[in-house]
């Protein structure tokens, strides 16, 4: 009969009861007990938000692209205003830089800190910027105007926009949009339209339409040709933000002025710690369920918008054995 070392190619390391210094994934013989102990990942502290540095301008219905250590805020409105403003975050505080052709807010956001696009909006539609790292330029607009489309890109060069309210029309659209650096072009629509949902991803072959009007709880991924229906949210909502890639993102926030946060594993979706300022309308940015920002928003009446910064931080891992019988 084989032995394990012939079938697996190295030899089950044994050890005189439970072997403290043994690594994360590894595997060993506990002679005294006679079990095989295999050592795996156990979360001892659930991941929670921080404060961050406050915005220079307190404002809602931002757009927001980025990571947690560098991320960018531009557009977006106060009770009494459309904002042009832009600022980056460095991890720690926010600095202005050069503003909007157009003040808007509402607007779609997709990219980095140092190549974004920004699309659509509440008071121009249509209009499309895209930011270099140090200003913006106007350049072809969607075919569709729109506010509060959802964005999933890497850069300035190939983006993807989808759902959104025609502004003095229907509030929710399933139209997508596909962006390839000079013009945008329809492709395929979301299963349903679509409203003040959340939108997320790295590219614009993969991304994922989160909540919002039209199904408040419901969840579409996108993988470059079509969209698929995917896992629920637990709790559905509208005016909420998402941030990550379409395998791993989570999704905070939203109306009336919501704190709960849920983290997506690409297969389903897991309430985690709730953020500290609950709030709608808020802008986000981050590369993963594991790493996020949250900054600005509103509250349900618009009377009041934030400069609140949150920071997403890791869980902390550590280890458990675990009895193979």
């Amino acid at each position: 009969m084989a032995d394990y070392k012939d079938i697996v190619g190295t030899a089950v390391r044994n050890n005189a009861g439970v072997m403290t210094s043994a690594k994360t994934g590894e595997l060993f013989y506990d002679s005294t007990n006679l079990n095989f102990i295999y050592r795996n990942p156990n979360v001892t502290t659930a991941g929670a938000w921080r404060t961050g540095g406050a915005m220079n301008t307190a404002r809602g219905n931002s757009g927001g692209v980025g990571s947690q250590t560098a991320a960018l805020a531009f557009g977006g409105s106060t009770p009494s205003a459309t904002k042009d403003e832009t600022e980056s975050y460095n991890g720690s505080s926010w600095t202005e830089l050069n503003d909007l052709n157009t003040a808007l807010a509402s607007q779609g956001s997709a990219g980095s800190s140092t190549s974004a696009l920004s699309f659509g909006g509440s008071s121009a539609a249509s209009t499309n910027e895209s930011w270099n790292g140090t200003s913006w330029t106007e350049l072809g607009d969607l075919n569709t105007g729109k506010n509060r489309p959802g964005g999933s890109a890497a850069n300035n060069t190939a983006a993807l926009a989808f759902g959104g309210g025609i502004p003095s029309g229907p509030e929710r659209t399933a139209t997508t949009e596909n962006w390839n650096g000079t013009a945008w072009a329809e492709v395929n629509d979301l299963n349903a339209s679509r409203g003040n949902h959340g939108g997320t991803g790295k590219v614009n072959t993969a991304a994922l339409c989160v909540g919002g009007s039209g199904g408040p709880a419901s969840v579409e991924s996108w993988n470059g040709t079509s969209w698929t229906e995917v896992g629920d949210l637990n709790t559905g909502r509208i005016n909420l933000t998402a941030a990550g890639t379409y395998t791993s993102s989570i999704a905070f926030a939203g109306a009336p002025a919501l704190a709960i946060n849920e983290s997506w594993n690409g297969s389903s979706w897991t309430e985690v710690a709730d953020l500290s300022q609950g709030r709608k309308s808020l802008a986000g940015a981050g590369a993963n369920n594991s790493s996020g920002l949250a900054f600005g928003g509103v509250n349900e009446s618009a009377d009041t918008v934030f400069n609140v910064t949150e920071e997403w931080t890791d869980p902390v891992l550590s280890t458990k054995t675990a009895d193979t019988d």
